[in-house]
């Protein structure tokens, strides 16, 4: 195991799954104006609108100055606006338009299904298996 060659490692294997997962998806989300990067922060303001620009970089583990140039992207194309807080003027919140909440649903469906594409041919415990030894690497890391 020790001389495994790259192309063998269990990393390499995971980190080429992982960009041809998220090609596959990007491919499908750019229909709808949606950029690599972008599905989560359509996400989080899918299942809570208005969020303020600060809340959503601390939950995406991003720094502010990225979080804006997502925003002012996203705003280009006509997603996402920003309102100032009715009772703080200095906070901005960020809502979803019409238009993207339209897109948050195809990212949505695109993303479930290149996931069922990816797990066609396992079995459940197989899936189970996956999950359980995926989070326990996560873990490792985290811990």
């Amino acid at each position: 195991m020790a001389d495994q060659s790259q192309e063998e490692s269990l990393m390499h294997i995971m980190s080429h799954l992982m960009k041809s997962y998220r090609h596959n998806v990007d491919l499908i989300i750019r229909e709808f104006d949606v950029y690599p990067g972008q599905p989560p922060l359509l996400m989080r303001l899918f299942e809570l609108n208005g969020q303020s620009q600060r809340e959503l970089a601390d939950q995406m583990n991003i720094t502010p100055a990225t979080l804006t140039v997502m925003i002012d992207r996203m705003q280009k194309t006509g997603l996402v606006q920003r309102k100032a807080d009715s009772r703080d003027q200095r906070i901005s919140r960020v809502f979803l338009t019409e238009k993207g909440r339209s897109a948050a649903v195809e990212v949505k469906k695109a993303i479930h299904d290149v996931e069922q594409r990816c797990f066609e041919r396992f079995i459940p415990e197989e899936k189970l298996l996956l999950r359980r030894l995926l989070l326990h690497m996560r873990d490792n890391l985290t811990s």
